[in-house]
């Protein structure tokens, strides 16, 4: 009758275990197992504890990275959060539609956020704001200013390079479009704009800031009602509009 015997204990080629993570690209299990090991004998875990440690470790740093790698990717000039804005400043402002944009509901239904005031009065930290929490919610965002955008694709354009540009601008899931209107853009700059909005129509969401209300927008695109219609068609049919009013916050400390 065959006896019982104890599983032997094969020694642990460590050179090739460590050749098989780097294959494997787990550099957290790399770095930690042995340690873990040391933990999981002086604590008693199972084989299975000691596993689930090692690779919940390893998912975790990929998801910080992750997370890294995306806010790196969008390029914003600076990150913003929204517990960092003052609310007092602006004199009217909806909170509550604020706040709530930041479940991001709008960026699964693929909508748009448009935020409309004067200069000074943080529609750019709340653009950055939300593509952050966007980024933190494993989406992908661009930030860029509207201006910036019309250069690039103008230079592609005159290198044949149109067409892969303009999927710079569509295949983010969030696309932070800032300061429209500051600055008047010709004919040439509005069709290439028309373009980008109307790729992304109900394929993915933009943040947009601007200093103009909408009736002013015709003068944003060399006064072409026919153009400037069909583009607040596109961004408005799912859109949420927030106006911020009031006086300029870079301008509260300076002395009259």
């Amino acid at each position: 009758m065959p006896h019982n015997r104890p599983p032997k204990n094969h020694p642990v080629d460590n050179d090739r275990l460590e050749q098989h993570l780097i294959y494997l690209k787990l550099p957290t299990i790399q770095e930690l197992h042995q340690s873990l090991a040391q933990q999981a004998a002086g604590e008693g875990w199972t084989h299975l504890q000691y596993l689930e440690k090692l690779i919940s470790e390893e998912a975790l740093q990929r998801q910080q990275r992750a997370r890294e790698r995306r806010i790196r990717q969008a390029h914003f000039p600076t990150p913003k959060t929204l517990e960092q804005f003052n609310w007092q400043w602006p004199s009217s402002i909806n909170e509550m539609t604020v706040k709530q944009l930041f479940r991001l509901q709008f960026v699964k239904h693929k909508a748009n956020v448009i935020f409309l005031g004067g200069v000074g009065l943080g529609k750019t930290h709340l653009s950055i704001a939300l593509g952050y929490q966007a980024c933190l919610q494993h989406y992908t965002v661009l930030f860029t200013s509207a201006v910036q955008v019309i250069n690039n694709l103008t230079a592609a354009h005159k290198i044949g390079r149109l067409k892969q540009e303009l999927q710079r601008y569509v295949k983010p899931q969030v696309l932070i479009l800032d300061e429209l209107g500051y600055l008047p853009i010709d004919k040439k700059g509005a069709d290439l704009l028309f373009q980008i909005i109307s790729q992304r129509y109900e394929r993915g969401a933009i943040i947009l800031s601007s200093n103009r209300a909408y009736k002013d927008w015709p003068e944003i695109f060399n006064n072409d009602a026919t153009l400037t219609s069909a583009i607040l068609d596109r961004l408005l049919h799912h859109a949420e509009t927030v106006v911020i009013e009031g006086k300029s916050y870079r301008m509260k400390d300076r002395k009259n």
